[in-house]
């Protein structure tokens, strides 16, 4: 088994209201004149209340093009990850020593020497330590860089492993970008980080928390344009495809089924569910496809509300907030489920 030690959380240092981050939108991917009736309908469906920002609202509008975006990224993934690990193992009550492994996941942004290679010397990690950086999952980042650090706990099972995810969405929003993709990416998405401090069964008698008992990922066929970046000279333009929901329809359940079956389980026997906050429209068809309780997603959708769409750190902060808030009986299943582009889904079963 892999046991969960802790997991840690941190936002971007500028909160604002939606209709605030709709106003820097209207004013920054709009043409001059244009009626923003679509975009204040999109912001307002997504039923995002507030979203944390690496920079004031202002600055967005000065970002010119791709370097300069990515210069910002840099900076403030690595103050971002240094909080959220850092957090993250005085919850575990281990040193920053005592790490074996710092798997770093976003898709937000690109680093070469890597963001986890910045925060060796700054964490105070040991110089030996290893380190697997992950491009290109997207929202199901953070469920799978979970299932990496099993699979890399079950063979050195008298380590600790760390995973850190940062996403600073809002430094992809596209100026001078009316597409509909890109307006719906400004409604949604928010910046933040996470970092989970994982122990092998060696060490699992150290600490507290629920343990990773299996994963499993699943790509679909013909799925490649359902999600994901189209590169541009101005960054990341994002590719989101109306379909998601209907992709979500037609095979999770199969998945869900299939995966807790090979354990003994059913979806009834599961006492809660870890769920990337996909928007609105992806919660509803998880929802519908798995015959969900009304109230199972329910911190997924406050998590929803309260921050937006994190990317790959917002099912790491539903985790912790289940832990701290749902307490699930101790024993019992969970599944942690996110997915991303590919288009796959990322599936984690969790013994509370």
């Amino acid at each position: 088994m892999t046991r969960i030690a802790a997991v840690h959380g941190a936002l971007a240092p500028h909160r604002h209201a939606q209709a605030e981050i709709t106003d820097m939108v209207a004013r920054t991917c709009l043409p001059e004149g244009t009626d923003r009736q679509v975009l204040d309908r999109l912001h307002h469906s997504a039923k995002v209340r507030s979203r944390h920002m690496t920079l004031p609202l202002e600055r967005y509008g000065e970002l010119d093009g791709f370097g300069a975006a990515n210069d910002v990224f840099i900076t403030a993934a690595t103050d971002l990850g240094a909080k959220a690990v850092r957090g993250a193992l005085h919850t575990a009550g281990l040193s920053p020593a005592d790490v074996d492994l710092l798997i770093f996941t976003s898709v937000t942004g690109i680093a070469t020497p890597s963001i986890d290679a910045r925060l060796v010397g700054r964490l105070g990690l040991r110089p030996d330590v290893k380190r697997l950086p992950l491009f290109g999952l997207g929202c199901a980042g953070g469920a799978a860089g979970l299932s990496r650090t099993h699979d890399y706990l079950l063979a050195r099972p008298d380590q600790v492993a760390v995973l850190l995810s940062v996403e600073l969405c809002s430094l992809t929003f596209q100026r001078d970008d009316a597409s509909l993709a890109n307006l719906v990416a400004t409604a949604l998405f928010g910046d933040g980080a996470a970092a989970v401090v994982a122990c092998g069964a060696g060490r699992a008698d150290e600490t507290s928390g629920p343990t990773i008992v299996d994963s499993r990922s699943h790509l679909y066929p013909d799925t490649g344009r359902v999600m994901g970046w189209d590169i541009k000279d101005s960054g990341f333009q994002v590719v989101l495809d109306s379909q998601i929901p209907d992709v979500v329809r037609r095979y999770l359940a199969d998945d869900v089924e299939g995966f807790l079956g090979d354990h003994g389980l059913k979806p009834k026997d599961v006492t809660a569910w870890v769920c990337h906050p996909g928007g609105p429209k992806v919660l509803e068809a998880v929802t519908e496809a798995l015959d969900l309780p009304e109230d199972a997603l329910d911190v997924t959708w406050r998590h929803l509300a309260d921050v937006g769409n994190l990317s790959s750190s917002s099912v790491l902060h539903v985790l912790r907030d289940t832990l701290a808030e749902r307490r699930p009986p101790p024993g019992t299943p969970g599944l942690l489920l996110a997915m991303g582009p590919g288009f796959a889904a990322e599936l984690v079963l969790l013994r509370w």
